[in-house]
């Protein structure tokens, strides 16, 4: 059944193999980027020549922007029947000598751009009584790695958004699964430069040690990729298994990480479990049905 479905960060990677994966099997996709009409043009008219395709302009850095896209596509369709949160960007180096305010840059795509455009969904969603969000987020949010600190906590941060909100989404209809990606090639690590470290001083006070170490782990993840093949087209490839699925028998993460053992996958299956031990008896049980 074609279903009408809103994916971010298009202009390349994971977004704009999604948005094609899901126009060929005739959903009707609306392929949301910055800079459609600017640095993004060509991309923007490659996506907007596929049937079921329409580009809309929106940044999810910015409030108004999205408030103004969803505010237009619902008027034009309807409704949204499934919303993609594929948008985000990732940066390198020392914990301490990353500013602030490169942190607050990640944190503003990766979790709050997250949350505009999930705030922004609910309320259609809640009254038709279903939806489906997908959120992409990293493997590097289950398990933190050294390098990537603030990265990780933006994406940690993410999948506690989908766990706690789950539950209370859930009486009306609508789902919520996130997708903790591997390492893939996408391009993600061509515009890491704006988010990484940037306190040169503190990198040099930390000796060579250190800046080889960030150069073994970023060869090792580069190595990983190469040695095992990774494809991004698996991570749309499991987007469109999800929205397969039979609404209310979707799984809470899909792990897709060919670097990976399972681990995280085990993990998070684990969790539900324990958190129902942990809150029965304050209530929860009977709002988590």
């Amino acid at each position: 059944m074609s279903q009408t479905i809103l994916v971010t960060g298009t202009s390349s990677g994971f977004g704009k193999l999604i948005v094609k994966t899901l126009a060929v099997k005739g959903h009707s996709v609306i392929a949301t980027m910055r800079n459609a009409t600017t640095k993004n043009a060509e991309v923007a008219k490659e996506l907007a020549a596929i049937d079921n395709v329409e580009v809309v302009e929106l940044d999810i850095a910015n409030e108004e922007s999205v408030n103004d896209g969803f505010k237009s596509v619902l008027k034009k369709y309807g409704h949204i029947d499934i919303l993609v949160n594929n948008a985000g960007v990732v940066g390198f180096g020392l914990f301490e000598a990353t500013s602030i305010a490169k942190m607050q840059a990640i944190f503003d795509i990766n979790l709050w751009g997250t949350v505009r455009t999930t705030q922004a969904i609910l309320p259609s969603m809640r009254q038709n009584k279903s939806g489906l969000i997908i959120n992409i987020t990293s493997g590097l949010g289950v398990f933190a790695a050294p390098f990537v600190t603030p990265y990780a906590m933006s994406k940690f941060a993410a999948e506690g958004l989908a766990e706690g909100l789950r539950t209370e989404v859930r009486p009306y209809g609508i789902e919520i699964v996130t997708i903790p990606a591997g390492p893939f090639p996408t391009g993600i690590d061509s515009k890491a430069a704006g988010f990484s470290a940037d306190k040169t001083d503190i990198m040099e006070s930390y000796g060579p040690e250190a800046a080889a170490a960030s150069d073994r782990f970023g060869g090792e993840m580069v190595a990983s990729i190469e040695r095992t093949k990774a494809d991004p087209q698996e991570i749309a490839d499991a987007v469109l298994e999800i929205i397969n699925l039979k609404p209310g028998n979707r799984p809470n993460s899909v792990v897709v990480n060919r670097m990976g053992l399972g681990a995280e996958q085990k993990y998070l299956d684990l969790k539900p479990v324990y958190k129902q031990e942990m809150f029965n008896g304050i209530g929860w049980s009977e709002f988590a049905k």
